[in-house]
């Protein structure tokens, strides 16, 4: 397993194709624009790598350019808890760069990603210089909270169908994961990781939803049929 100091040191300029699938630059002016593109970095994180660990120091503002990362934490009892899947386009930690705090959460690939980073210093830069990446910024911390009232809803529900649908309506969100677009590249085992059920129990909540016309599953990923569905008309039964 490679450590988050090996993966930086691992780091590399982005290419043009990756810098396309980062959504923040495209509402900087010019000159902002200009001024951040040396200080981004990106590295290729294998399966199991740590993106960032709970208790150490922020150092990046990272998002995903592809792949999929697993958002967790470890419980008072020491069971690991998992907050969210993070698929491409999503940019996370912004809470944590904002008050510079050492993280309260692990991030972990779950398969090989290519994961960018901007320097903790560079992220308040553009806070203090650019209006178009405050108001990413604030849209990020909007959707983020509401991101994790709904996965403390989930969290509580019974229903193994409910639970992968609104999971996977999470993963479908337009603002905080731009790069999704109508279709989930994820397997049936990575879903299960974060879901937290077992693969043969994820496959039939699939076949499910598939029989309601509200998912398609694809060669390699998922697509969404009917996104608000997903989202809000499916109820827990008991």
């Amino acid at each position: 397993m490679v450590t988050e100091n090996a993966l930086h040191q691992r780091r590399r300029a982005p290419t043009a194709e990756e810098l396309a699938g980062i959504p923040w630059l495209g509402r900087l002016p010019t000159p902002e624009r200009d001024w951040v593109l040396p200080h981004l970095v990106v590295g290729d994180a294998e399966a199991g790598d740590y993106i960032c660990r709970m208790g150490r120091p922020v150092t990046y503002w990272f998002g995903v350019v592809e792949g999929l990362l697993k958002m967790s934490a470890d419980s008072a009892q020491g069971h690991p808890i998992t907050f969210t899947g993070v698929p491409p386009g999503g940019w996370f930690g912004e809470g944590t760069a904002l008050k510079r705090e050492p993280y309260r959460y692990n991030i972990q690939a779950l398969r090989r990603s290519v994961v960018a980073g901007l320097p903790v210093d560079s992220f308040h830069w553009l806070l203090d210089h650019s209006i178009g990446f405050n108001r990413f910024v604030m849209n990020q911390l909007n959707e983020r909270l509401g991101q994790f009232i709904a996965a403390r809803e989930i969290d509580r529900l019974n229903n193994p169908d409910v639970r992968v649908a609104r999971s996977l309506a999470a993963l479908f969100n337009p603002v905080l994961y731009p790069g999704v677009g109508q279709v989930l590249r994820i397997t049936q085992q990575e879903l299960a990781y974060l879901v937290g059920l077992s693969r043969q129990r994820v496959n039939e909540a699939l076949r499910n939803l598939e029989a309601q016309q509200l998912i398609r599953v694809e060669y390699g990923g998922l697509r969404v049929l009917d996104l608000e569905a997903l989202r809000s008309s499916l109820r827990e039964r008991d």
